[in-house]
């Protein structure tokens, strides 16, 4: 195990600057997770990690070294990638035990690492088999088994489950939180769903076009979004962002239109007046009574989900759109406005210029 320390790291193509001076520390045993949509640079910030890009500038260490010119059977470390790279020829076994095989490991000790991987990843009755004959499921676990028997000190993933079916993908979460929980080795996962950054990470690293936007624990990234993209990227369906401006005695904030909501008394000290972008997620809002309400919503679609209903519409007077998650089965009048209410301390407030938390 090891503790991987990335330190103002660049990457350039030409002139073209793509990861623009990332800083983080990653702890011994940690599981971080790199997130971020397609094309933002996290893949290439793992693939540095791993030796397989050149970086730019800064220094990355692994342990105790500093990995920057080593190449990456150098830098023990064990990758799993997307597609599975397994050999079709080689039974499960042989694939589980070819690395080890080429760094001249004796029979006696591929053999017992190859069962002990295999038995950690319920493959036991499958070395014998080719990959042809498993599923996808089994074929990543065979992938990982792959890397588990070398014993590196960091575990590299770039989205391994994407190849997967929403089930299996659930499953397979559930299988690498306890495959992590059991082997404590340091782990670093790329993906570019949510979901899976929030259900798997100790800590995430969100990436917006090459910059680290926010880092820390899922609650808190999810609760205290640094930036309006970070609140945007996080959750499903996505935070609602209405302008509005803050009112003079800094109690309301004014919304387009006729509709205004109630602030907490302390939220926006020293920022009277101040034209804002103001966050809620679609689960903060509760139904009202009209008089008691803060949006009137005409209703466009409405889903039910099983465990809950989702509400697309539009606030009365501005037309702006808003999503709306409800607990339970709602029957949802079409024809009928919907009056919703949100308490002050579930709404966000960003920079209307510079999308960051005020």
């Amino acid at each position: 195990m090891a503790r991987v320390l990335i330190e103002n790291v660049t990457k350039s193509y030409g002139k073209t600057e793509v990861i623009h001076g990332i800083d983080t520390v990653i702890e011994d045993g940690e599981f971080i997770v790199i997130v971020g949509p397609s094309g933002c640079g996290k893949s290439t910030l793992l693939r540095m990690i791993a030796g397989l890009e050149e970086i730019s500038s800064g220094t990355i260490s692994i342990g105790e070294r500093v990995v920057n010119d080593l190449e990456p059977k150098d830098r023990d470390i064990a990758m799993v990638f997307q597609n599975y790279a397994l050999y079709p020829h080689m039974t499960v076994f042989k694939n589980m035990a070819y690395g080890l095989k080429l760094r001249n490991f004796s029979k006696n000790d591929i053999k017992q690492r190859v069962d002990q991987a295999a038995k950690l990843l319920q493959l036991e009755d499958l070395l014998e088999r080719k990959p042809r004959q498993l599923s996808g499921g089994q074929r990543q676990r065979v992938a990982m088994g792959r890397c588990i028997v070398r014993e590196p000190k960091v575990f590299l993933f770039d989205e391994p489950l994407s190849n997967l079916d929403a089930k299996l993908r659930v499953q397979m979460r559930l299988e690498l939180r306890n495959l992590h929980k059991r082997l404590k080795v340091t782990s670093i996962y790329v993906t570019h769903d949510q979901v899976e950054a929030m259900t798997l990470g100790d800590r995430l690293v969100v990436i917006n076009d090459g910059y680290a936007e926010q880092i820390g624990s899922p609650i808190d990234l999810y609760e205290r979004p640094a930036t309006k993209f970070v609140a945007g990227f996080l959750g499903s369906p996505s935070m609602n962002f209405i302008d509005a401006r803050i009112s003079a005695d800094g109690r309301m904030a004014e919304l387009p239109g006729t509709f205004s909501l109630a602030l907490g008394s302390d939220v926006t000290v020293g920022q009277e007046g101040r034209a804002v972008t103001i966050g809620i997620r679609p689960e903060h809002f509760s139904l009202a009574e009209e008089e008691q309400s803060a949006f009137s919503l005409k209703i466009d679609h409405a889903e039910f989900h099983g465990a809950d209903t989702i509400i697309y519409g539009r606030i009365a007077d501005n037309d702006r759109l808003l999503t709306v998650r409800l607990p339970h089965r709602h029957e949802i009048n079409l024809e009928k406005h919907l009056f919703l209410a949100v308490a002050p301390e579930h709404i966000h407030f960003f920079d209307q210029k510079t999308g960051k938390r005020i």
